[in-house]
């Protein structure tokens, strides 16, 4: 694929210590990409080889030839303006600096792993010039990529598919229209070892920049915590140092809502969930609310974080879960994807809940709009009686209006989308002048929109808008309706985002 007239030749530098991956990802790379690539051992000198065979590590002297010869093939293909891909372990940043200076197109990919799982690797190695005898050297040289360097890690303790799926996303060269669902892990896929934990209420916290925007997400649940714009907060999120309260921006996984009395029927089995509703007899909001996930990739502007549902008493399925959030010049893009992992068919549902907010002190005066022709009736427990027309009924918001005193924690259904395939729900400030649009992509059949009346904190009652992307309903494992059924190897995603606008001369830009 050439280099589009004007830019710069796309290249992709592969680093990371021996034993890290960097010949079989960069090849996976190159073949998703369709672009040459090159491996750094093939530039290095017959007495390299030789002396790294014997157990001794390079100099910087032995490496100044080999790093010219890298950065020689570079600016070839960049002067052919053919794309391409090539590993280089750089362990230093004088090495990484004399790569990427004087070459715009170079994006740095860095993997990632613990000293004792690449030990493991290697160890396991026959037939390269590498012993693990030199491991401890080249840790000993590793200075690792500073956020000056702009790279996107990966962690290699997962399959090298899954390292690459992530690697594409973050890089922006992931096709948007293809499946971006995780593939099942390997039976050789490594366990990483445990990594400390932050001692805050929600553990590790990951931070994404582009331009005036700043998100971060949190490694309880994986869940958004924070989301801006040019300093204005666009979620009623929670601090740092606070525990997640009310759903706020969590994952809804393997179901969103409820579902009644926790008990359902699934090919021909009798099931009972924990009760985690337990003042409406409920399990609510899925299982993995409470669990840390873990990181699989990060760059600036985006993260990618995942984790296993592994079977339980009610739920007894198998499921690899990973959640994306990218910060692109449109907003913010979060993929949310489960592949059943296990040996039998598994009932899914998934959602998340973002609380929106427009500074107003009460949701009373925001203005809200929602596409959607249907709304979901519901009894007392809060599950589906039935579905009606929203036309002629305070429940339409098909036009923007304030919203009122009006109380809701409604479902709705039959979503207007646009050109893209997007349905919009936007909340505005009552100026009319700006707010935030949260769009329903991929995998989004209905959307549920609560305002904090019932909220355990009462100074949190109605501060901001629950706008949740869902791909079911409330109680779909026990009706059926919009669930998901994955066969062994299957996978389902999910797609929405958010987009903060400000009207300028009359028209809303972003």
């Amino acid at each position: 694929m050439p280099a589009e007239a004007g830019q710069p030749t796309p290249l992709i530098l592969v680093v990371g210590v021996s034993g890290s991956g960097k010949t079989t990802v960069a090849g996976l790379l190159a073949d998703r990409l369709g672009w040459p690539h090159r491996d750094a051992d093939e530039f290095h000198s017959p007495a390299d080889r030789a002396k790294m065979a014997a157990g001794h590590p390079l100099t910087d002297a032995d490496r100044a030839p080999w790093l010219a010869a890298i950065g020689a093939w570079m600016d070839q293909e960049a002067a052919a303006h053919r794309p391409a891909v090539v590993t280089c372990s750089a362990l230093k940043r004088s090495y990484r600096d004399r790569l990427l200076h004087g070459r715009p197109g170079v994006r740095l990919l860095y993997l990632h792993g613990t000293r004792g799982l690449i030990r493991a690797r290697l160890e396991a190695r026959h037939g390269h010039f590498f012993p693990a005898a030199l491991l401890d050297s080249q840790f000993a040289d590793l200075q690792e990529p500073q956020p000056d360097e702009h790279p996107v890690v990966v962690e290699i303790d997962q399959p090298p598919r899954a390292v690459v799926a992530a690697a594409l996303s973050l890089l922006g060269l992931a096709d948007p229209a293809a499946p971006s669902a995780p593939s099942a892990p390997s039976e050789e896929a490594p366990v990483s070892e445990q990594t400390p934990r932050s001692a805050g209420p929600t553990g590790e916290q990951w931070e994404l920049r582009r331009g005036g925007q700043r998100a971060v997400v949190v490694e309880l649940g994986g869940a958004l915590r924070h989301y801006e714009a040019d300093g204005v907060p666009l979620l009623d999120g929670f601090a740092a140092d606070e525990p997640v309260t009310s759903g706020r921006g969590q994952l809804l996984v393997p179901w969103p809502n409820r579902v009644g009395g926790g008990r359902y029927r699934f090919d021909g089995a009798d099931l009972q969930l924990p009760l985690s509703e337990p003042e409406r007899h409920n399990a609510i909001h899925g299982l993995l609310r409470w669990v840390p996930w873990r990181l699989l990739a990060r760059s600036d502007e985006g993260v990618r974080v995942g984790t296993t549902l592994h079977p339980q008493p009610g739920y007894p399925f198998l499921l690899e879960v990973s959640a994306e959030y990218r910060l692109t010049d449109d907003g913010l893009e979060v993929l949310v994807s489960a592949v059943n992992a296990g040996t039998a068919r598994a009932p899914y549902g998934v959602g998340q809940h973002p609380y929106l907010t427009v500074g107003t002190d009460l949701v009373d005066t925001a203005l809200l709009t929602v596409p959607a022709g249907h709304r979901l009736t519901t009894d007392d427990e809060g599950l589906p009686t039935g579905e009606e027309p929203v036309e002629g009924t305070q429940y339409d918001f098909r036009t923007a209006r304030p919203i009122g005193g009006m109380a809701l924690d409604t479902a709705f259904t039959g979503l207007e989308r646009d050109g893209a395939g997007r349905a919009v729900v936007r909340l505005a400030h009552p100026s009319g002048q700006r707010g935030t649009d949260l769009w329903l992509g991929e995998g989004t059949g209905y959307v549920q929109v609560y305002t904090g009346d019932t909220l355990g904190q009462p100074e949190r009652r109605r501060r901001g808008v629950a706008v949740e992307a869902m791909s079911c309903p409330a109680d779909a494992f026990r009706t059926g309706t919009g669930l998901t059924v994955l066969e062994p190897g299957a996978g389902h995603v999910l797609r929405w985002g958010l987009r903060p606008w400000v009207t300028v001369g009359g028209a809303a830009i972003r």
